[in-house]
């Protein structure tokens, strides 16, 4: 029989196994219906730019991250967070520890193939042996005293305990082991998103507070004015010494705020550089808080709640659902019995010379078949087990879902009053600088106590402050829906075209 035939006999005994390993007994998949309303809460008059409804037509995204964030300076500090955060870095090794876990475990579905060469040189008594020559010239080598030694070399190629996937039980933790790598690269597009939006709202806190600080230093400066106004006064008889005292205390407040700003600034460098993963130049940084908007200023309505697939977290919860979903059937698997193949194909001989020869092929098949009879429950237990895990990822999954419409309806919401509040807020500034200088004028012409003037003073300070803590919540309102909609406006995009289509 040649070495050809003999490998032909071999594939047909393996062609039934390669043909029903396709087979999984694992529940066919089906998502979760969405345990949220049919849309999110929109804002009023919150309308699609040109740019969006144009990408909608076309079936293109229309904005990532680098689209979204309009400054450019934001945008080389988060770019820069992005080539050096740590913490993304080890998301990303996590994905390649997980990806390389995938193909470990998907090997099994293939034959692992060895080849193999050896010789043996044995010595042997006459009477044991039977003679006292060797067999064959080369191979046996006369000694005295009636022994002999035989030499004998083989070479071969073999498949070693191969299990014969019949019913799906090597494919199934196969899947389970891809949805696994699946859902560590969401989860490490999640990290990016959320890293993303934290460098954002740290690049504009530190801008804020920078104007906060600012606004503290002139403030503290114009106490200090009006202190030594008073203390004139009150040499003169003209202000009482409650008069100086009030604005004493204005003054040391102001004073008190500036130190305390002063190291909050420090602390909000500290943690943009850590953020960024290295020191963020200065020239990236803004010495105050701008007045134009960091981010687009239109964001798409009339979003469909299936948009929330398309976030990086829920995806991942529906990838471990869906491994969990492939568990089960491995464990289903567990109660039929496991057909292995052990197999060789080589040659065998006497002789170096002889070991390819006609007549030294040797060939062994070995099928080997498991039943279970009795495991003392274990793989009942091990299927309650699955099946108990499937149905925490499916309430994982639903909760995720939930979150995120949550989080969208609350920026959403946020959103709709946001600019009214911050008209709001300019306008009662403006006001408060407004009655300032007329009581200032007043008490200087000795119209009004100076309790007046200091009330103005104090009004006007928190209207600053307040003005600039509202500028902020909306730039960073912007960045927390950039966040709740898992990227910015390119996957909502998508998931709402398809949802059309």
């Amino acid at each position: 029989m040649t070495l050809s035939t003999m490998r032909a006999r071999g594939l047909l005994l393996l062609a039934p196994g390669l043909l029903l390993a396709g087979c999984t007994m694992a529940p066919h998949y089906h998502r979760p219906d969405l345990p949220v309303p049919a849309a999110p809460p929109q804002a009023d008059g919150m309308q699609d730019t040109p740019e969006i409804a144009a990408a909608r037509s076309q079936n293109v995204p229309p904005l990532g991250w680098e689209g979204f964030f309009t400054q450019p300076q934001l945008r080389q500090v988060i770019a820069l967070a992005l080539a050096n955060n740590r913490d993304l870095r080890i998301a990303m090794a996590h994905v390649a520890q997980a990806r390389a876990q995938a193909h470990v475990q998907g090997a099994d579905l293939f034959p692992t193939i060895n080849a193999s060469a050896g010789a043996t040189y044995q010595r042997t008594l006459g009477g044991l042996a039977g003679g006292g020559t060797g067999a064959g010239a080369g191979a046996g080598v006369p000694t005295g005293g009636g022994s002999a030694r035989y030499n004998i070399y083989q070479a071969q190629v073999g498949v070693s305990a191969w299990e014969i996937d019949l019913f799906g039980r090597v494919r199934s933790l196969t899947q389970a082991a891809l949805e696994q790598y699946l859902a560590s690269a969401d989860t490490q597009r999640a990290a990016q998103v959320t890293l993303v939006s934290e460098v954002a709202s740290a690049w504009l806190q530190l801008g804020s507070d920078r104007e906060q600080l600012s606004i503290a230093k002139d403030t503290a400066a114009t106490f200090e004015q009006t202190l030594k106004i008073t203390q004139g006064r009150a040499s003169m008889g003209v202000a009482s010494d409650l008069d100086l005292h009030q604005a004493e205390t204005t003054l040391q407040q102001a004073r008190a705020d500036v130190a305390r700003l002063t190291t909050t600034v420090a602390q909000d460098r500290n943690a943009l550089d850590l953020l960024a993963g290295t020191h963020v130049p200065d020239d990236l940084l803004v010495t105050g808080q701008s007045e134009q908007d960091a981010t687009v200023g239109q964001l798409p309505g009339g979003l469909a709640s299936s948009v929330l697939l398309k976030r990086p977290d829920v995806s991942a919860a529906e990838h471990q659902l869906k491994s969990a979903n492939a568990n089960i059937g491995a464990a289903r698997a567990a109660f039929f019995p496991n057909i292995s193949l052990t197999a060789a194909f080589g040659t065998l001989s006497l002789g170096l010379s002889n070991l390819f020869g006609n007549g030294s092929q040797v060939w062994t098949v070995t099928p080997t078949v498991s039943l279970p009879i009795f495991d003392a429950g274990r793989n009942i237990g091990n299927l309650h087990v699955a099946n108990a895990n499937r149905d925490a990822m499916v309430a994982t999954y639903e909760k995720a879902v939930q979150t995120a419409f949550r989080e969208v309806a609350d920026a959403l919401a946020r959103r709709a009053t946001i600019d009214e509040q911050l008209s709001a807020e300019q306008k009662r500034a403006d006001a408060a600088q407004g009655a300032l200088r007329i009581s200032r004028a007043r008490y200087q012409e000795g119209v009004d106590p100076f309790l007046t003037t200091l009330d103005s003073e104090r009004s006007a300070y928190t209207a600053r402050q307040d003005l600039v803590s509202v500028r902020l919540e909306k730039q960073t309102n912007a960045v927390e829906l950039y966040r709740a909609l898992g990227g910015g406006l390119a996957n909502t995009a998508n998931a709402a075209i398809t949802s059309d289509n």
